[in-house]
């Protein structure tokens, strides 16, 4: 990994900009963010340093979000985009060229996701959070093997008519395609057709495809989830029947970046929230609330106990071939795959 050290002079520079910008940030900052994301305490604690004004809007999928954007005339300053769209919205010219790695806190970065495929050197995004889509499953209901994508694509009994499945098609994609015995990106339609017809199938036995998992599955409304893992986190801390599973077949890795909008009206305060968070502490209050892990060195000492060992944070080392980084396809490919995800929508 390739790390861009500054001289004395341009890191004294860039340190006085902070300085005045911080003096003179009195104004608004808006964000636009997944839904049940954002660390409440993290915007209070922004708004009083800074004097900024925060909202926050939520999103449901990256394609909400990029949809929107495209459009115009949304108001927003920062989005929230996965590795996998960041070339998108770069290629397309919706995004300012921020180079947080002139930032001040930028030395916080972990060098791991510094020169990263999808903004190599990081001259747009900065770090917000990373982790993994996987299964959660309330072993009350079932006590047999999760560590698998059978859960959702040939639910067991137990389970059929009880799961809830994230609505983000990639991730979805990605898993059945694995489990199936094919690459990423692939177009082999033998493999595809599999594909699309496992999930129309298995659709039939799913209740739903939607974001409420944090409050329904530990309530007991699911019994199963193919969802992000520090949501499963967040459902196991308030019942401990939910556990963790990792697809053996093959799961997503992810990570979402704060970039900034190309026609953002509050440039200046938007620099300063993507500095703001890349200091551990305020990188430790984004993950404390989501429950994911950040790209963020020293935010360690600051997270809350129980994330430390966590079982869905830790991937055990029998899993992690399994694990694989959720990459860009290329247009072409993500048309085909876009026609099965439509499909399955019907």
């Amino acid at each position: 990994m390739k790390t861009k050290w500054m001289t004395t002079t341009a890191t004294a520079a860039i340190a006085m900009l902070f300085a005045a910008n911080a003096a003179s940030a009195a104004g608004q900052l808006n964000i636009y963010n997944w839904g049940d994301y954002t660390n409440p305490e993290l915007i209070k604690k922004f708004e009083e340093k800074f004097d900024v004004k925060v909202t926050v809007t939520d999103y449901d999928s990256n394609d909400t979000a990029l949809a929107k954007v495209r459009a115009g005339g949304h108001g927003f300053d920062v989005v929230v985009p996965s590795a996998n769209y960041v070339q998108i919205w770069i290629k397309e010219g919706l995004l300012q060229e921020a180079r947080p790695d002139q930032m001040e806190n930028f030395k916080n970065v972990d060098e791991r996701w510094v020169d990263v495929p999808w903004d190599p050197g990081r001259h747009y995004t900065v770090p917000w959070q990373w982790g993994l889509t996987g299964i959660g499953v309330n072993t009350s209901v079932y006590k047999g093997d999760i560590n698998t994508s059978a859960i959702f694509l040939d639910p067991p009994e137990e389970l059929a008519g009880k799961i809830n499945v994230a609505p983000e098609m990639n991730d979805v994609l990605f898993a059945t395609i694995k489990y199936f015995g094919g690459d990423w990106c692939t177009t082999d339609k033998d493999v595809l057709r599999k594909v699309r017809d496992k999930l129309v199938e298995a659709k039939t036995k799913w209740l739903a495809m939607d974001y409420s998992v944090t409050e329904k599955l530990p309530a007991g409304d699911y019994a199963a989830v193919y969802y992000w893992n520090g949501a499963i986190m967040r459902s196991r801390i308030k019942n401990a029947d939910i556990k963790f599973g990792y697809p053996k077949e093959g799961f997503p890795y992810f990570m979402d970046s704060v970039a900034l909008l190309k026609d953002a009206k509050n440039t200046e305060n938007a620099k300063l929230f993507m500095n703001f968070i890349m200091e551990p502490e305020n990188a430790a209050l984004i993950s404390a609330f989501a429950k994911y892990s950040n790209g963020v060195k020293g935010s360690e000492q600051f997270l809350p106990a129980d994330m430390q060992d966590a079982p869905e944070l830790v991937v055990p080392a029998e899993f992690q071939p399994a694990g694989e980084f959720l990459a860009s396809c290329e247009p072409d490919v993500q048309q085909l795959y876009t026609r099965i995800w439509t499909e399955l929508q019907k």
